[in-house]
């Protein structure tokens, strides 16, 4: 039993003699300034500039690009990530239009380092580069990165987008029915979320916002003249018979480059004026 003893009491003794060493080691360590300077570079690693456009109607102030530094391993990995932990960390007055965070809404469309694209689906990339936005391009301004939509979504009414029958299909009966060949012709167009950044990237619709509709419309102008269950091709077709509104399409294809979802609506619009075409 005395052996038991002394052999605890021998342990007990070296543990605090380690306990001791190891606090002795934290307290020389923490004072190194190599350490600590190898700690900061560590830190610093992970800092990212982003380079903000920044415009205050309500002000006299000229826009502006605003810097902010965040540490990227303390948010999500998307660009709307960042933007958030900015505005909720270091500036509330920061604008931006943002909903469901998953590519479907189509809100936080804005243009991150020369590209249309959306700021929920757009990665961070390396801290070393700094990252730059600004709202969607060609289109007034309201405050910081939020666009003036209005033009854009009153083109979209135009073209009626909602199905146009003679006669309403009675529901009561059962679905509105058209046959799997006929859906899979809406395919590639029904996944547009009119975020506009295909719109907002074609010269043509910069030069003419006023005049051409641009693709986002047009592809959705297609997407219901293909609608089996539509039965105002014709008139559809014949709004379109128009040098502006379709025909100044002049087929540069940064539509199809630029667009979030993957969608080709240079490929729509060059079907649009074959359809159109016909008519003569």
């Amino acid at each position: 039993l005395h052996f038991f003893c002394d052999l605890l009491t021998c342990f007990s003794q070296a543990a605090s003699i380690m306990l001791a060493r190891t606090a002795a080691l934290r307290r020389v360590v923490a004072s190194s300034p190599c350490i600590r300077s190898f700690s900061a570079a560590a830190d610093n690693s992970h800092m990212k500039t982003f380079k903000i456009y920044r415009y205050n109607p309500d002000t006299q102030s000229p826009p502006k690009l605003q810097e902010y530094q965040i540490n990227t391993k303390e948010c999500g990995p998307m660009v709307l990530d960042a933007l958030l932990k900015i505005k909720n960390e270091q500036d509330s007055t920061l604008t931006f239009r943002r909903s469901c965070r998953e590519g479907i809404c189509g809100s936080c469309a804005m243009n991150i380092n020369g590209t249309n694209t959306l700021a929920c689906l757009a990665y961070i990339d390396e801290p070393s580069k700094d990252t730059k936005i600004y709202p969607l391009p060609h289109m007034y301004v309201l405050k910081d990165l939020v666009p003036d939509m209005s033009n854009f979504y009153d083109q979209y009414a135009s073209i009626k987008p909602w199905l146009i029958q003679d006669k309403p299909a009675d529901l009561s009966a059962g679905e509105n029915l058209q046959t799997p060949e006929d859906r899979k012709r809406l395919d590639g167009m029904y996944e547009c979320i009119l975020c506009a950044c295909c719109s907002t990237s074609c010269p043509s619709y910069w030069w003419q916002p006023d005049k051409y509709l641009g693709p986002a419309v047009l592809m959705q102008a297609y997407r219901w003249i293909e609608d089996s269950r539509d039965e105002a091709t014709k008139e559809r077709l014949e709004f379109l018979n128009d040098s502006f509104k379709l025909f100044r399409c002049h087929t540069i294809m940064n539509c199809s480059k630029t667009c979030p979802k993957h969608l080709n609506p240079g490929k729509a619009v060059a079907h649009l004026k074959a359809r159109v075409s016909e008519l003569h």
